[in-house]
């Protein structure tokens, strides 16, 4: 009896997921925990493994669909097995052209053509389009009718792209949804309703964590959403609908974090940068007050006596927030070398979900970016987020008159339901006093 292989729920908080790549062809043996394929997630590019071994017989949807968790996207049986255990019956490849994409008009005036296809509907009944995709040639018809997907010919007719001029890289050579949008409008010879002239290139527009968007002379571009830039958007109506949210911002001076950064750079056992100081910190402020240090929770509210410090790391497809857990009792270097390890592996979309769940307590800093302050969502159930400026030379004044000093402000969201205004302004001043005074955080 084949086995269905199902969209499988690969992080916490997965609803769907969109089938990167099959990494087996149908006729290929499978074993248990072989990988048949890479998923993307809300958060990460993973793997879905086999659940048990025989032969990959059927690919229920294509690379690049999106399916629900639970919902059927393989089967695994015995080689010459169908969904269901059923014998595989024969039928023309014709045959199974027409029952995807409907007899020619002149071959329904053919009683016997037409007695074929309804016998091809019989044993086919359990073909989908993509399934006819991958199992129909891609040779042209009688009368020169080039084979492609219903999906594919739909694509090349929007985009003025005539079919003859592609090759297929489906199986047998068949023309797929891919080799249409990777050819160029126009592409062979030119459709009768072509326009006279194609307008001139737009220049590129940068997209979201500097990410190149390129247009082909279109008007505008529309781009399916990302698991992940789903889930920020269904995160972000979770985060300001509901959420009484307050901001408190203060000013720090960071000339001593500057010098402590320096001296500890030149020992050269690693680099610590900014942002490391300011999560060991944030850390270290948390333990003192874990009225800051909490979540949500509807009926209740959760005191976290641990903390497991989230760093947001913008990547292209949006935000992601790898965890450091236990911050407060790691060493200024173990944080920077897991903090640029984690950003790292967020980047490539390598980090597992225990890698990105749990956080008590996030941290955003934008000061790289010439970002001189602003206000962060809060990533619930997490009562608090802390917002990160540049640091910037400023003229304060002195006990002799005025001076140059390095100055960063730093703003705190607050969920109003777990902290007070004075409970977030007593931990933003111990925040404060630790960076303004270093020695602090080892005292």
């Amino acid at each position: 009896m084949a086995t269905k292989i199902v969209m499988e729920a690969l992080s916490p908080t997965m609803e769907e997921g969109r089938l990167v790549e099959w990494k087996k062809n149908e006729g290929d043996a499978v074993a248990v925990g072989d990988v048949i394929a890479e998923v993307e997630t809300d958060k990460a590019v993973m793997e879905l493994v086999a659940r048990v071994a025989g032969t990959l017989i059927k690919q229920e949807v294509e690379a690049g669909a999106t399916v629900p968790v639970s919902d059927v996207v393989g089967w695994i049986g015995e080689a010459g097995e169908k969904p269901g255990g059923e014998a595989k019956k024969a039928a023309e490849p014709e045959q199974v052209e027409e029952v995807a994409e409907g007899v020619e008009a002149e071959q329904t005036e053919k009683p016997e053509k037409a007695k074929q296809a309804d016998k091809a509907v019989e044993t086919k009944q359990a073909v989908t389009p993509a399934t006819a995709e991958q199992e129909a040639p891609a040779a042209p018809a009688a009368g020169g009718r080039v084979k492609a997907s219903p999906l594919a010919r739909r694509i090349a007719t929007e985009r003025g792209v005539d079919l003859a001029g592609i090759t297929g890289s489906g199986p047998a050579g068949r023309i797929v949804q891919r080799d249409v949008e990777g050819a160029k409008a126009g592409a062979g010879p030119a459709p009768a309703t072509a326009p006279a002239a194609a307008p001139a290139a737009a220049p590129a527009a940068s997209g979201p964590a500097g990410r190149t968007i390129t247009f082909s002379g279109e008007p505008f571009r529309d781009e399916p959403l990302s698991q992940i830039r789903k889930t920020i958007a269904k995160r972000l109506v979770q985060s300001i609908g509901p959420i009484p949210t307050f901001y408190l911002t203060t000013e720090v001076d960071m000339e001593r974090a500057t010098e402590a950064r320096e001296a500890l750079n030149a020992l050269g056992e690693g680099k610590v940068s900014f942002n490391d100081i300011i999560l060991k910190a944030t850390a270290l402020a948390l333990v003192q007050h874990p009225a800051c240090n909490a979540w949500w929770q509807d009926d209740h509210i959760r005191y976290w006596s641990e903390v497991h410090l989230a760093m947001a790391v913008a990547i292209d497809e949006g935000l992601i927030t790898p965890v450091i857990r236990h911050a407060d009792q790691k060493s200024l270097r173990e944080i920077a070398v897991e903090a640029k390890d984690l950003a790292g592996r967020a980047r490539e979309r390598k980090l597992k979900p225990e890698e990105y769940t749990g956080g008590t307590f996030s941290v955003s800093n934008l000061g790289m970016l010439d970002i001189d302050e602003f206000t962060a969502v809060i990533n619930p159930p997490e009562a608090g987020i802390l917002a990160v400026g540049r640091i910037s030379e400023q003229v304060v004044p002195a006990s002799e008159g005025l001076e140059v000093r390095k100055r960063m402000k730093i703003t705190m969201s607050c969920d109003h339901r777990v902290i007070d205004g004075a409970t977030g302004a007593v931990f933003l001043r111990t925040l404060k006093r630790m960076l303004e005074n270093p020695l602090a955080m080892v005292y």
